[in-house]
């Protein structure tokens, strides 16, 4: 059968478009990070709108859900958004409070202590009989802090400009501020009418697609959005649960640091896999200023926590709700963490759920070939 007219004029179009991309693809490129990067706010915006829907839907199921006064209707969004920020707002600041200043003293800690860790290593080696006498000599005459701060000299001094840094960083600041800010605007303004725009995305998607499109991306919708909802919901729960145990635990077996470690494994939580050893690689290193062998023990015993949470926490909070296996939950951590790093380490796993479940679905329905 000859092609017409009109599957010839698409071909043609369509191998004119590829060849226009390829011959200027320098300059559509830097046209399309032109318009990603002015994206960015409606982007960042959809994303807080999405994190604070849910606390948000939260609060609107408890407040005076059976009341049909006009006034509770009418200040149920606006009251239960405020409530959400509020939340949000006040974990944020509790666990910036509690492990900043905490930190702050580590650091200090472990650089006055620098000088003499050094110092005592070079008197070690002054008693290992292999060594040159004028070597080990010279390691003990040292003036380690003086060396310490030339060394600190050279690479400040090495910076070059620092006016043109200092700009630098200040634009880069004050771009930052301004793209959050107006995500932030935009993400309301989509919470406070999101039944509004619903409504009219779902009469322009009837207007100009056809039924069957429609109903296979509502469906993919639907499993990508209850994929993230039950994860973000699951690992901010287990968070809590595993860093209030660990901090509880720590307290009663005498461990120093015990909010601070606590608030930071919690939160190192909401990264899969890899959360547990940042978590803890923190953890070890501010009870090491305090007690090497303490330190030891933290290990332990946040091993053992973690045993007790995967097998008997997780799984009653999480459970397996997102149907992902390991090797595919891994896969997306490393994936995602090498694309977009944390944030990429943390929405690789849903994002891989809902794929996965898609193609499951997809295979399962397909015939099989043979």
């Amino acid at each position: 059968m000859k092609p017409d007219w009109k599957t010839c004029l698409r071909v043609g179009i369509s191998i004119f478009v590829l060849f226009l991309c390829i011959h200027y693809w320098p300059m559509a490129a830097k046209l399309l990070k032109g318009m990603i990067a002015a994206a960015a706010p409606i982007v960042l915006g959809c994303a807080m709108a999405y994190v604070v829907n849910i606390p948000m839907s939260f609060f609107e199921r408890h407040y005076f859900p059976q009341s049909e006064s006009k006034w509770v209707k009418r200040t149920r969004r606006p009251v239960c958004l405020a409530l959400a920020l509020i939340s949000l707002l006040a974990v944020v600041t509790l666990v910036v409070v509690i492990v900043a200043p905490e930190l702050v003293t580590c650091v200090t800690m472990l650089a006055a202590q620098v000088p003499a860790v050094l110092t005592d290593i070079s008197r070690m080696l002054a008693d290992v009989e292999w060594l040159e006498g004028t070597a080990v000599e010279a390691l003990t005459r040292i003036d380690w802090p003086q060396v310490i701060q030339k060394g600190i000299d050279i690479v400040l001094s090495g910076f070059g400009n620092v006016a043109n840094g200092v700009v630098g960083i200040v634009n880069s600041v004050i771009s930052w501020t301004v793209t959050v800010t107006m995500g932030f605007i935009f993400g309301m303004y989509i919470l406070l009418g999101k039944e509004r725009l619903e409504r009219q995305f779902k009469a322009l998607f009837r207007r100009y697609l056809p039924e069957k499109v429609r109903k296979t991306g509502r469906h993919v919708w639907d499993v990508m959005g209850g994929c993230f909802h039950k994860y973000i919901v699951g690992q901010c729960t287990e968070a809590v649960i595993l860093g209030c145990l660990c901090a509880l635990g720590m307290a009663l077996l005498g461990f120093p640091y015990a909010a601070v470690v606590g608030a930071t494994v919690g939160f190192t939580a909401l990264i899969p896999v890899a959360g547990a050893y940042i978590g803890g690689a923190v953890g070890f290193l501010l009870i090491l200023t305090v007690s090497p062998l303490r330190a030891v023990l933290f290990i332990v015993y946040l091993n053992v926590l973690q045993q007790l949470e995967g097998n008997l926490i997780y799984p009653k909070v999480v459970g397996t709700s997102l149907g992902l296996p390991g090797i595919w939950v891994l896969a997306a951590v490393i994936i995602g963490g090498g694309m977009f790093g944390v944030f990429g380490m943390i929405l690789g796993v849903p994002l891989a759920a809902g794929c996965y479940k898609l193609l499951k679905e997809d295979v399962a329905r397909t015939p099989r070939c043979g």
